[in-house]
């Protein structure tokens, strides 16, 4: 459980990949590849339709970057390659042949943001306030922004990172176009992810898939585009700033 857990059901043509790690549901590397690695396997599975994304617990959907992880970079070379795990998740999420549903049951910060994003559609909670805090630690928000913007707009993405310490509540975010629908209880969200769940998945897969690239037109130069946000983080990461910042979150 120290890198966190990952599990994969399918059934009626419906994938469910939920991710649980101990704390906040952050996401450390061998986490982030799991991810990568099981989007890229149902994208190419034929039994599979739809996808719907979701994590454990009733609070904390995605805390981001393992806070443990990044305080143990040392080099450039492991800065950028563990901030090349959010890349490679939302270029999965990207190129995926399938939709993607989000089902936010609670508070997403910095890459947890970018979790939601990169998915297709998503319902969340009155709970999941959203929050892009790197600022306070040295860093920024760089490999997940050209997701986040896509999705909210460039103005919404300046907001949420300049004003590093605040959150913005679900119906924040949902007027923005971060989240679709927002529920009053995990119950209610439930129930409307899998009445969605299993009309897409009776919809034709091919009309899936063209809808999908649809969704995702002008992103083709995403690989180098979000391997150079990742350089930019690696070599942050390591700065004075950002070692004594995190240092300091440590204690």
């Amino acid at each position: 459980m120290s890198n966190g857990s990952l599990y994969t059901h399918i059934q009626n043509n419906i994938a469910t990949i939920e991710f649980v790690h101990p704390a906040s549901n952050s996401l450390p590397s061998e986490l982030l590849n799991r991810l990568t690695v099981s989007l890229n396997e149902l994208s190419a599975n034929n039994d599979v339709h739809v996808i719907v994304l979701k994590s454990q617990g009733d609070t904390t959907f995605c805390a981001g970057a393992s806070f443990n992880e990044l305080v143990e970079i040392s080099n450039f070379e492991e800065g950028k390659q563990f901030f090349l795990g959010f890349a490679n998740v939302i270029n999965a999420m990207r190129n995926c042949t399938k939709l993607t549903v989000g089902r936010i049951q609670g508070k997403a910060v910095g890459g947890g943001v970018g979790l939601a994003a990169a998915c297709d559609y998503c319902f969340a909670t009155e709970k999941a306030s959203i929050k892009l805090s790197e600022f306070t630690i040295g860093i920024g928000p760089f490999v997940i922004e050209p997701v986040v913007t896509r999705k909210i707009g460039l103005a919404a993405f300046s907001e949420l990172t300049i004003d590093a310490t605040s959150w913005q509540n679900a119906y924040w975010a949902k007027e923005k176009g971060l989240y679709a629908k927002v529920f009053e209880t995990i119950k209610e969200m439930d129930f409307e992810v899998e009445v969605l769940a299993n009309k897409l998945a009776k919809y034709n897969p091919e009309a899936l898939f063209e809808m999908k690239n649809i969704l995702w037109k002008h992103t083709d130069s995403w690989n180098q585009l979000l391997e150079e946000r990742a350089e930019i983080s690696g070599k942050l990461v390591l700065s004075e700033f950002t070692k004594k910042a995190l240092q300091k979150f440590k204690k």
